[in-house]
C-alpha cells in the first residue's frame, strides 16, 4: 500500500466501512495508483464515528437489582444504539439498555450505533454477583371508619427501595393466571393485582399502560399510573405515552411513522397502528392488517394478512384499516428506529425517563395528601367506578416513600379514597377490582381473586426478573 494511502488513513478518523470504500477507490483508480476523486467521495459518504463511553472499564450488578446502562453512557452524537449480551444465561440486556441479571458470572455487553450515517461501538464487561436485599413486607389488617361505616382493610406495607416489577401472566401480554401462580413464578414476597384487562371474552389484553424494565409493553393512555424509579422512589400521574418512529434516519414526512398501541389486539378493519414486542409471545396472534418485521433495527420482512412471527431481537409493526398506508414506508433493508415520550393528560411533558416499572389503572384517590377522587374526569363511565360499591384494590405511597398495598371487600371509590387517607397515603390510586381484587404476601393469598388475572404489581428480595 502506498505511503500516500497510509497518510490519508491516519488523517481521517473513519471506521471500517469508510476504509473499505477508500480501499476500493484506491484499487480502481489511475493517477499515482489511486483515484483521488473516488477516495474523496468515499470519505465524504463514510459513516461518522460516534464515541461511546462508560464511566468505568467494567460494570457489576447483583441478582436483586437491574443495571440501567443507558443512564451512564455518553455519546458524542445524538444517535440510536442497540444492546446485545454475549451470554444470556448470565445477563440479558433489553432495547432500553437495562441489564437484567440471570445467574452469577461475567459476560460482555456490546453497545453499537444503528442510526444511518453513523458508526461506533463499545464492549463492556459486566459481572453478576449474588444479591443481598433483605427488605421485609409487613402484613396487617387495619380497621378504618369512614363516614360512620367500618371497613376491614387488608394491607401489606413495603419499605421504599424494595425490588419491584410489573408481572405478566405467563410472562407475556395477553395471558391469564392465578395471582398466586404469577407471584410464585417471579419469586415475589408480595403482590397485588394490577391494571384492568379484557375479562369477558376475547384476548385478555390489559387496558392500562404497562412498563417493565424500562420498556413500554402496553399502552393504555387512560386513568392514572404509578411508576417506580431507579432511586427507589415512586411517582403517580395521568401518564400518556407516545411512540414515534423514523426510517433511514429521518423522523420527518415521508419517513416518519407512529403507533398508538403496544401489544394490543386491533379490531379488524378499524384504523390502528400497533407494535408487538417479544413480551407478546412468539406471534402477534391474528391474521389481518399489514405487518412489518424489524430485527436489530432493520426491516427483514413485510406482508399482509398473516399471523406474523415476533423476533426475539426486534418487534413487529401492524398497520390496520386506514393506517395500512403507513406500511408503504418500510421495505426490506430499511433502517428503523423509534423514541418514546411521556406527557400527562393535559399534554404537558413529564420526566418518566428514570421509571423502570409502571402500571396504569385509576382513578386517582389521593394527591399530595388530599382526597382527589374524580373518576369521570379521568374518563371512567362505569357505575362500578362512579357510584357503586365493590371489592377494591389500590396502592398508596406515603410521604417517606413507603408503599402500601391494600384491598377492601366493599367500598365506593370515594370511600376508598378516604380509607387511603386514613392509612397515611400521600399519593394513592385505585387498581382493578371486583373479582380481580387480590393480595399475596409471605407465600400465601391474603385476598383471593375470584378469577384468573392478566397482570400484577409485585415486590421481592429475590425476584426472578
Amino acid at each position: 500500500m502506498s505511503k500516500a494511502w497510509n497518510q490519508l488513513l491516519k488523517k481521517t478518523a473513519i471506521g471500517t466501512t469508510a476504509a473499505a470504500l477508500l480501499l476500493s477507490a484506491a484499487l480502481t483508480g489511475t493517477e499515482g495508483g489511486w483515484n483521488r476523486e473516488a477516495a474523496a467521495a468515499a470519505a465524504v459518504t463514510a459513516d461518522k464515528q460516534v464515541a461511546i463511553t462508560y464511566p468505568a472499564a467494567s460494570a457489576s450488578v447483583t441478582l436483586d437489582k437491574r443495571l440501567p446502562l443507558k443512564k451512564q453512557l455518553k455519546l458524542s452524537d445524538d444517535v440510536s444504539v442497540r444492546y446485545e449480551s454475549g451470554n444470556n444465561a448470565v445477563a440479558r440486556v433489553n432495547s432500553s439498555g437495562v441489564v437484567i441479571p440471570v445467574a452469577p458470572g461475567t459476560t460482555n455487553i456490546r453497545i453499537y450505533v444503528i442510526s444511518p450515517g453513523y458508526s461506533g461501538g463499545l464492549t463492556l464487561p459486566v459481572t453478576v454477583k449474588a444479591g443481598s436485599a433483605s427488605y421485609k413486607a409487613v402484613t396487617a389488617v387495619k380497621k378504618v371508619s369512614v363516614g360512620g361505616k367500618a371497613f376491614s382493610v387488608q394491607t401489606v406495607t413495603i419499605p421504599k427501595g424494595m425490588p419491584v416489577t410489573a408481572a405478566l401472566a405467563g410472562r407475556r401480554v395477553g395471558a391469564l393466571q392465578q395471582l398466586q401462580e404469577i407471584a410464585q413464578s417471579y419469586r415475589a414476597d408480595a403482590a397485588i393485582n394490577g391494571t384492568y384487562f379484557e375479562a369477558y371474552g376475547g384476548v385478555p389484553d390489559p387496558y392500562g399502560t404497562v412498563i417493565t424494565d424500562g420498556i413500554v409493553e402496553h399502552i393504555g393512555n387512560t386513568g392514572t399510573s404509578v411508576g417506580f424509579k431507579w432511586d427507589g422512589s415512586a411517582v403517580m400521574d395521568t401518564l400518556r405515552v407516545k411512540v414515534t418512529g423514523a426510517t433511514d434516519g429521518s423522523y420527518k414526512f415521508p419517513n416518519n411513522w407512529y403507533v398508538y398501541f403496544v401489544n394490543r389486539t386491533p379490531t379488524q378493519g378499524i384504523a390502528s397502528a400497533v407494535m408487538f414486542t417479544p413480551k407478546r409471545g412468539s406471534k402477534v396472534g391474528f391474521s389481518y392488517g399489514k405487518a412489518v418485521t424489524v430485527r436489530k433495527g432493520i426491516v427483514t420482512k413485510t406482508g399482509s394478512n398473516q399471523n406474523a412471527d415476533i423476533p426475539s431481537d426486534g418487534y413487529v409493526l401492524v398497520f390496520n384499516g386506514s393506517e395500512a398506508k403507513l406500511a408503504d414506508r418500510f421495505k426490506v433493508g430499511t433502517k428503523v428506529e423509534y423514541k418514546v415520550s411521556y406527557t400527562n393528560a393535559a399534554g404537558q411533558e413529564i420526566d418518566w425517563s428514570d421509571v423502570h416499572t409502571a402500571l396504569g389503572a385509576g382513578p386517582r384517590l389521593v394527591k399530595d395528601g388530599k382526597l382527589a377522587v374524580d373518576p369521570a374526569k379521568e374518563g371512567f363511565s362505569s357505575p362500578k367506578i362512579l357510584t357503586d360499591g365493590g371489592a377494591r384494590s389500590g396502592i398508596a405511597i406515603k410521604k417517606d416513600g413507603t408503599v402500601i398495598l391494600a384491598t377492601v371487600p366493599g367500598a365506593t371509590i370515594k370511600q376508598w379514597g378516604n380509607i387511603m387517607l386514613s392509612l397515611g397515603a400521600y399519593q394513592a390510586m385505585n387498581l382493578d377490582g371486583g373479582a380481580s381484587s387480590g393480595l399475596y404476601a409471605a407465600g400465601k393469598i391474603v385476598t383471593n381473586p375470584g378469577r384468573q388475572i392478566s397482570n400484577s404489581l409485585l415486590f421481592g428480595n429475590k425476584i426472578k426478573w
